[in-house]
Parts: structure tokens; sequence; C-alpha cells
């Protein structure tokens, strides 16, 4: 039987989704095509979308290609990730301003609109989910984090393609949404008419999708939505047995693979600034010439870099293999200890970005290969 909570657009329904967000105060952001790859900005109408490109994605290469229809979210996930609008790189926590005898203290300004977000995938909602165990909950919440995260509104796009380092499978956090946003669209194209399967995950979501064009859908749509699915699952560029890592990882950290990998790795941070979960930073501050304005940011920073685990007499971690070791162990075991999840989603941008094209999936089945038995 149809599913009543699943309705049907068509591609100029998803314009009035856009102006109605926009009506009501929110700044839009969701991919769109600058220096040759799909990134996230802000939008303004559907046009402003990648229709008809796609991602071909492998070890250290990226590229995108036209597609022979006109899909909106026919491509896999670029260089960038949500955490860059709700954990920015760089981050204004205070400045100070003296005159004369007084100095005045500003805090940072607040964000002057709440985000909606057009185009997450399932990873990246699994990602966000992370972020927000991370920064959001529990006793040290991140107040510049919080700020940027509330009242957020999310259009999820379920995976109608897969790069070909993506494993999100693997991760079970894909290719379909299940939790975490508003509305959920299932693009179809190829199967009779271009058109959108809409699912609210809200309350907001379900008064969007009310005022908005839409029919009923039908058991055929259905079937066409649940094929999408199957066939990106399927197409999957990476797998990683997920069961294990951790002790795995944990029970080989002097394994030579990580002498191996290091000798590669030229501990540029490329996979952390990509990734859509790490969340290490580190402060700076700075003052004019004049001494009259003073000011403290945060900005990422990564475990790659020398500097990062300094202590007063040298680096605890002084090479390559200790450094690489401890951002997938932490990724992939401690997290698990930490946050109670793994650090992965699955999304394969540190082998796409990697410049010499390190696999994290090929790194933990080598590790796994020359365990006995």
């Amino acid at each position: 039987m149809p599913d009543a909570d699943v309705v049907v657009l068509t591609p100029d329904a998803l314009q009035h989704i856009l102006s109605a967000l926009r009506a009501r105060g929110y700044a839009l952001v969701g991919p769109t095509i600058r220096d040759g790859a799909i990134v996230y900005d802000d939008i303004e109408a559907t046009s402003d979308l990648p229709c008809g490109w796609t991602d071909e994605q492998n070890p250290a290469s990226y590229r995108l290609v036209k597609r022979s229809d006109c899909a909106y979210f026919g491509y896999a996930v670029g260089p960038q990730s949500w955490k860059q609008f709700l954990h920015p790189p760089r981050q204004l926590l205070w400045q100070a301003t003296r005159s004369g005898d007084e100095v005045e203290i500003e805090a940072s300004p607040p964000v002057d609109k709440p985000f909606a977000f057009i185009g997450v995938r399932a990873c990246e909602l699994n990602a966000i989910a992370i972020q927000d165990r991370v920064l959001r909950v529990g006793s040290h919440i991140d107040p510049h984090y919080a700020k940027r995260r509330a009242g957020n509104f999310i259009v999820a796009v379920n995976c109608g393609t897969a790069g070909g380092t993506c494993f999100c499978v693997s991760m079970q956090t894909g290719p379909a949404a299940r939790d975490g946003f508003d509305i959920a669209l299932t693009e179809i194209v190829g199967h009779g008419e271009h058109r959108l399967l809409a699912e609210a995950g809200s309350e907001a979501g379900r008064e969007m999708l009310a005022q908005v064009p839409s029919r009923a859908a039908t058991d055929d749509d259905l079937t066409a939505g649940d094929a999408v699915l199957s066939e990106t699952a399927a197409a999957m560029g990476r797998e990683m047995a997920a069961d294990g890592v951790r002790e795995l990882l944990l029970g080989n950290l002097d394994h030579p693979r990580w002498d191996d990998v290091a000798a590669r790795c030229l501990a540029c941070g490329n996979c952390t600034m990509v990734c859509p979960t790490c969340f290490c930073t580190s402060t700076e501050d700075a003052s004019d010439l004049a001494g009259v304005q003073t000011s403290r940011t945060r900005r990422w920073d990564s475990c790659f870099t020398l500097d990062f685990s300094y202590l007063h007499g040298g680096s605890v971690r002084s090479g390559t293999s200790s450094r690489y070791r401890q951002w997938m162990t932490h990724k992939l075991a401690t997290w698990h200890d930490q946050f109670g999840t793994s650090g992965c989603v699955g999304c394969g941008r540190c082998i796409t970005w990697c410049p010499v094209g390190i696999d994290i999936t090929e790194e933990v089945r080598a590790i796994a290969d020359s365990e006995p038995g």
C-alpha cells in the first residue's frame, strides 16, 4: 500500500520550498558549482543547484562530469561538509578595544539567521549528530556551535549516486536518511517523469510539505524510490568491516603498517580538514601595532601537525606514523569510548582528498589480513 506520509513533488515544487524557507528568514545553504567542484554555499533558487552534473571520485582524484539528465542531486559529496557552517574554520571568540584607561570587551557577534541546509546526505546527517554529541550536549557545550545549530531546517537527500570512495553502507550511515531531518527527498530520474519523493521528519517538515504542490505517492513511486537506494547501496566504491575494528586497531598499536603508511603520508592534514566529524581546534591571539585592539580567534587544527601535540619540552607525537595512528585509532576505536559511536561515517572524503590516495579502508584491511587465523 502507498505510504501516506510520502508525497511526490515536481522539480518546480522544490523551488516553492526554497522560496518559503527564505520568506521565513532562513539563510539558504546548498550545493552549487564553484572552482571545478560541488561545494556548499549560499543559494537562492534551484537554478543555483548542480543540475545535470555528477562527480567521479577515486583515491586522490576528483572531477566533475556532465550527466545525461537534469538531476539536481546526482553526485556524491564534495570537498566540504556542513561542519564549516556549524563549527567554522575560523571563529572570533572575543575582541577588545582600549580607549585611554578603559577597555571594552565584545563577544563574537551572533548568527544573523538560522540555517536551512538543502541536500544533506545520510552520512552527513550522521556526522552532524556526532558533532552534536561532542559540542552540543554534556557538561562542556560549545556555545558558538549551539547557537549556529539552533533552529536549523534540514532538507536531506537520499543518495542516488555512490562515489568511488564511498562506504556508508559499511558504517550503517546510508544511503537512506533515517532521522535528523525535516524533509527527506529521493530524486527519481530515468524512471518516467523527473520527480522527488518527499518524506516529513518533523512537524516543521509536515507543515512545509502541506504548503507546496504535491500528490500522494503511488506504489510505483515507492518502488522506484526503493530501486534508487538499492542501486546506490550496491554501487559503493569501498567497504569497511566495521565489526571489531576498535579491538583490531587497539591490539595492533605497534603494527609495521603504521610505518608503511607514514612513508606515504605527507602529514598535510587534508583528511582532517575535509572530515565532517573532526573537531580539533587551536586558539590565536592577535593585536594591532597601536596596541588599541586585540582579539582571540579559534581555528581548525589537526592532529597531523607537529605542534598540535606539543608539550613543554617537545611534541608527544614527533613521527608521522604516530600522528597517523592517533588519527585513525581515535576515529575508528577510542571515539567509541568517548562518544559511544565511531567517528567515521563512510563519506570517503579523506580518501578522495588525500593527495597521495591513502585509503583508510585499505589500511584497516591490511592490518586485519595480517592477523593470525
